[in-house]
Formats: C-alpha cells, sequence, structure tokens
C-alpha cells in the first residue's frame, strides 16, 4: 500500500459482522511467557506505527466492537466512523494490562488528556454516540440491517477525498502528523517544507488552470 501509487485512500473494515476488532486473544497471550509477551506488544506497537505513517489518509470503519488493540487500530488511522451502536474501549485495566500498541498515546491526542485517563483508568466501553460527542469519532450513523453502516459512511468519505491532488492530500497530512509533535514555529517550518515540495508539481498548475478555465480539475497525482 505503502509504495502503490493508485491507492489513494484506505478504508479498514471488518468480514465479521458486530466486530472490527476485539483486540488481543488473551487466551493465546496466557500461554506466552514475558519476553514472548513483550515482543508481541513489540510487533504490535510496531504494526500500528505501519498504518499510522501511511503516507496516504486512513479510514476506520467501526461498525461493531472495537476492545484494546482493536480501539489502537482505529486511532492509528487518520478518521475514524462508528456505527452508533458501535462499542469501544481501551479495556486493558479491567485486564490487568495497559495499553500498549499506541493508546496511551494516541488517545489523549485524539480527545485530550482528561479523558483519555479517564477512559483508560476505569476502562470504560462507550456506544459511538459517546465517542463521537467527545471527537473520538469523525462521524457517527444508525447502523443497518446489513450491518455495515460505519463502512459505507467511510466509503461516502473516502470518496469525497478520491477527487483531491494526491499529492497535496499526502503533504498535508505529513504536515499536519509533523507539526503536532512540535511547537507552531517549527510546525510552520513543516509546512513551508510540504508545500514548497508541491509547487513544481502538474497537479498544482491543473489545478490553477481548471480554475481559470472554470471546469473540474483533472488530477493524476504528479
Amino acid at each position: 500500500l505503502r509504495f502503490d501509487e493508485k491507492v489513494r485512500v484506505v478504508v479498514f473494515k471488518s468480514e465479521v459482522k458486530g466486530v472490527f476488532c476485539a483486540g488481543a486473544d488473551l487466551k493465546e497471550r496466557a500461554k506466552m511467557d514475558d519476553a514472548e509477551v513483550e515482543h508481541f506488544v513489540k510487533r504490535l506497537r510496531s504494526l500500528m506505527d505501519e498504518i499510522a505513517s501511511l503516507p496516504v489518509p486512513t479510514i476506520a470503519a467501526i461498525d461493531g466492537y472495537a476492545l484494546g488493540g482493536g480501539l489502537e487500530l482505529a486511532l492509528a488511522c487518520d478518521l475514524r466512523v462508528a456505527a452508533s451502536s458501535a462499542k469501544m474501549g481501551l479495556i486493558e485495566t479491567t485486564r490487568g494490562l495497559l495499553p500498549g500498541a499506541g493508546g496511551t498515546q494516541r488517545l489523549p491526542r485524539c480527545v485530550g488528556i482528561g479523558l483519555a485517563k479517564e477512559l483508560i483508568f476505569t476502562g470504560r466501553q462507550i456506544d459511538g454516540q459517546e465517542a463521537f460527542s467527545m471527537g473520538l469519532v469523525n462521524h457517527t450513523v444508525p447502523q443497518n440491517s446489513d450491518g455495515n453502516a460505519a463502512y459505507q459512511r467511510a466509503l461516502a468519505l473516502a470518496k469525497e477525498i478520491l477527487p483531491q491532488a494526491p499529492f497535496a492530500v499526502r503533504m498535508g497530512k505529513l504536515a499536519i502528523n509533523r507539526g503536532m509533535e512540535v511547537d507552531i514555529a517549527s510546525g510552520m517550518a513543516i509546512e513551508g517544507m510540504c508545500y514548497a515540495q508541491n509547487i513544481p508539481t502538474r497537479d498544482r498548475q491543473e489545478g490553477m488552470a481548471a480554475f481559470r478555465e472554470k471546469r473540474p480539475p483533472q488530477f493524476i497525482g504528479k
């Protein structure tokens, strides 16, 4: 996905009705020794980092349970859409654990420190509407009879992104992600570097030409 220039948006969905991702198999985990658990969690954290660093926009379609590592997967995505009936939570403390695949870092960056601490300390599960009210998800939708309402909304969101200039979208994602980790002056410098890379693109020239000619732009990602 990272190196396929035809990929413009990635949507994460589940093939299991009612479950986005239920997290780690604790029965499997119980059979591991301490070293194996540490190695397993490091690999999981690395996977989430790989997802978070994909250059194109990513959308999690949460149509059911997203618990523990399942919510950490959704948090590694840029955008999240949930069915109102979906259940989400970093439930690790209820099992004697703490989030280990990015949850302690990505949740506070998403909903703020206070709410993140409350959700992690209590291990509470929330539904899609609660998640929307606290900014954990971008959109919440009523579930449909097929059980894929969040996926359908995620597809619609992806289709809003598709017509836009691919390289500009990638640079926008990079500027936001890198800029959020530094002070605003450094962030402005990062934005400037990303903008400079976009200036010589054919898509920028096409966007200007289309505006002058009062027609929709035809972007090619170059």
